[in-house]
């Protein structure tokens, strides 16, 4: 098993072993590997048609892999479902948050997992405990709530995403996974979303793997760069292995970088 270099004792939370995805003869992941370890920002940075959502479904648990390996914390697993990804430790949070935008923050922040007294359906629901839990993880990754029984309609974008994300850890996610969190945010939301994810970095426990297409977002916060283009990897490092340029080339695809520039050149 690799660990992370310059400290033997540490291993990944969770690895993907030389995936592959095909959906008929169309290939949409060709041997994707990545290591990704607690404690730090790993970003998945890649164009559109790069592969990206599909290694998000694999490790979420939407698709199954046609060949290769997920291993969490050594041992490998099936993630056969979403719900078998939540249980294993994997979060996902999609753009569209799931959550319910005329509901209260504490409500959405218990969405279908209710602390009540007495049997379900018809315990009471413990609302003063569950709004303070809501309050403490929210102001763990730097929210205030004036009042958790507040619309979540009403809270800005950037502390929706918070919420989604104190959500998914509360409930046991070892490995988060953020699927373009600052996209459609004006820049003060966009920071809020960058400040709780240095926060839950922080934490110390959680792997994060960011998906964005932001490379300036990717450098403020990321510790490793897996870089993908046509469903393989075509790079990665660590942050203090990858200059700008190099970000920036891989971003647009490596190599075909050098074709586009020929292209618009020939059009001068």
């Amino acid at each position: 098993m690799s660990s992370r270099p310059g400290n033997g004792a540490v291993k990944p939370v969770i690895q993907v072993a030389n995936v592959v995805k095909r959906f008929g003869t169309f290939t949409a992941l060709n041997g994707v590997t990545l290591d990704v370890y607690a404690g730090e920002v790993h970003a998945l940075l890649g164009d559109n048609g790069a592969g990206k959502s599909t290694l998000i479904k694999i490790l979420s648990g939407v698709h199954q892999p046609s060949a290769g390996q997920l291993r969490i914390d050594g041992q490998p697993v099936r993630l056969a479902s979403p719900r078998d990804a939540s249980q294993a430790g994997i979060g996902t949070v999609y753009q569209d948050l799931a959550l319910n935008p005329l509901a209260s923050v504490t409500r959405n922040f218990f969405m279908g997992r209710e602390l009540a007294r007495g049997p379900r359906p018809f315990g009471l629901l413990r609302l003063a405990e569950m709004a303070r839990i809501t309050c403490e993880q929210m102001r763990q990754l730097g929210i205030d709530l004036a009042d958790p029984g507040q619309a979540v309609g009403t809270l800005s974008g950037g502390q929706r995403q918070t919420l989604a994300i104190a959500r998914a850890i509360y409930f046991g996610a070892k490995v988060l996974i953020l699927d373009e969190p600052t996209s459609a945010l004006g820049q003060r939301q966009q920071m809020e979303v960058l400040k709780t994810i240095r926060r839950v970095r922080a934490l110390g426990h959680v792997a994060i793997i960011l998906i964005t297409h932001n490379e300036v977002h990717a450098q403020l916060v990321a510790d490793r760069f897996t870089f993908l283009s046509l469903g393989e990897v075509i790079g990665k490092g660590a942050k203090a292995e990858l200059a700008g340029e190099d970000i920036r080339r891989l971003m647009a695809g490596g190599a075909e970088l050098n074709d586009l520039t020929a292209e618009l050149a020939a059009l001068d």
